[in-house]
This record gives structure tokens, sequence and C-alpha cells, in this order.
């Protein structure tokens, strides 16, 4: 596959399990199930199409910068599940999810293209 399709699908999957873990901590208790599927698909999406980004573009390395990201979705990946349990902290949830993917952007746009 071509790497603007591999981009896309990265982005298109940020975009879902990003929405979906804002979601959690507004969403109706009902709709808990079928947002953490969403949220699971998107995320297991994301990590595929970023080590098939990284397969196509960096050929036997592995930056740095891949690790922080890393860390970073499994942080929202796992914040996504908590916020139909943890709905009265929900101001300090998604401000640590928005955080955390300034720091994901960082390490892409900065980090990335000056190393």
């Amino acid at each position: 596959m071509s790497p603007i399709v591999y981009q896309i699908l990265h982005v298109a999957s940020l975009l879902a399990l990003t929405g979906g873990a804002f979601y959690g901590f507004a969403g109706a208790p009902e709709t808990r199930k079928k947002v953490m599927m969403i949220t699971g698909i998107a995320s297991l999406l994301m990590v595929v199409s970023g080590f098939g980004l990284l397969a196509k573009l960096y050929s036997g390395q592995f930056p740095a910068w891949v690790i922080v990201k890393l860390v970073v979705w499994l942080a929202v990946s796992g914040l996504a599940g908590i916020g139909y349990r943890k709905r009265d902290q929900a101001g300090l949830f998604i401000s640590i999810i928005a955080a955390l993917l300034l720091v994901a952007l960082f390490m892409v746009y900065y980090v990335r293209v000056h190393a």
C-alpha cells in the first residue's frame, strides 16, 4: 500500500479514538459497549497503520520518537476505557488526553523533521 493510505488511515483512526475517548466522559451509560468497540477498533487500526507507515518510510530504522508515540497511544487507549467509570474527573482526564495528543504531534512534526 502507498504511504498516503497509511497516513489517512492513521489520522482517521486517531480522530475516532480521540472522539470516542472524549465521548466516554459525556455519553449515556448505555452507549458504553458500542463506544468501547469503536475505540478498540480505532486503536488497533491506529497502531497497525502507524507501523505500516513506519515500515514504508523508515526501512531498518526505529526512531526514538516512535517510542514516545507508543506510550501516548497506550495512554489514550487506556483513558478511553476510563471515561464511563470516572465521570466526576472528566475535566482532568480530557486535559490529560489533550496534553498527550500535543506531545504526539510535537514528536511527529518537530522531532521527526529536525532529527
